[in-house]
């Protein structure tokens, strides 16, 4: 599963957090109540996103983003910026910085969970367009894929699982994060789901589903 990271220091928002990111089955969950400190966690843990708030001891979120995003290595981390201010001066701020959403305190569970599956469905930096491979294309702006020739009738999640994959070739990709990338967070898919969802899209590849192989122990990649 996707690792969340909760930069925040007060430690009774900081575990409301917590428990509301954990009740949603995100897991792990990382905890750093200052800047530096959330940093120094964010180049050693990759996480999948942050949660920043903005109004640290040291450095402040702003600077963190700021950091995070010129880092060719860190620029994909999705960064949800958490601020008791909700001026426009703050929130432009904020988006200028690289954040990708904001969510301002106080912020109710259901729309904290909202912003971060939005954040976490679809990576913000990656370009909009036509993917390509071997005779197959996947158009991103019209969601069609066409294998040599023949457009290709997917589900919704074998699009998603093989748009991830192609975006990312190479990089294998567990269940969990797999599970995060289909599902919007609902907790009822499972690992036998999206095996279930790799034999279904694999058959209507056909020969082009050699690409995609299987990790034994740990999940996919394409090669």
């Amino acid at each position: 599963m996707s690792k969340i990271l909760i930069i925040e220091d007060d430690p009774a928002i900081r575990r409301v957090i917590a428990l509301a990111v954990k009740s949603a089955g995100y897991q792990p969950v990382l905890e750093c109540d200052t800047g530096d400190d959330g940093l120094t966690a964010i180049r050693r843990e990759r996480p999948a996103l942050v949660l920043l708030d903005v109004m640290l001891p040291g450095m402040d979120g702003i600077e963190v983003c700021r950091r995070v995003k010129s880092d060719p290595a860190l620029a994909t981390t999705a960064i949800i910026l958490l601020t008791a201010k909700g001026e426009e001066h703050d929130i432009v701020t904020g988006l200028d910085a690289g954040a990708n959403d904001y969510v301002t305190k106080p912020f109710s569970k259901e729309v904290l969970l909202a912003r971060m599956r939005a954040a976490l469905r679809k990576d913000p930096t990656a370009p909009t367009g036509t993917l390509a491979l071997d005779g197959l294309e996947l158009d991103d702006r019209t969601h069609r894929v066409v294998c040599h020739g023949t457009e290709l009738k997917l589900t919704l999640s074998e699009y998603r699982i093989l748009e991830l994959l192609l975006r990312n070739r190479g990089r294998v990709f567990d269940r969990g994060h797999i599970i995060d990338r289909i599902s919007d967070g609902e907790k009822f898919v499972t690992d036998r789901t999206v095996d279930v969802q790799l034999v279904g899209l694999r058959r209507k590849l056909g020969d082009w589903a050699r690409h995609v192989e299987t990790v034994r122990g740990i999940g996919y990649r394409l090669t």
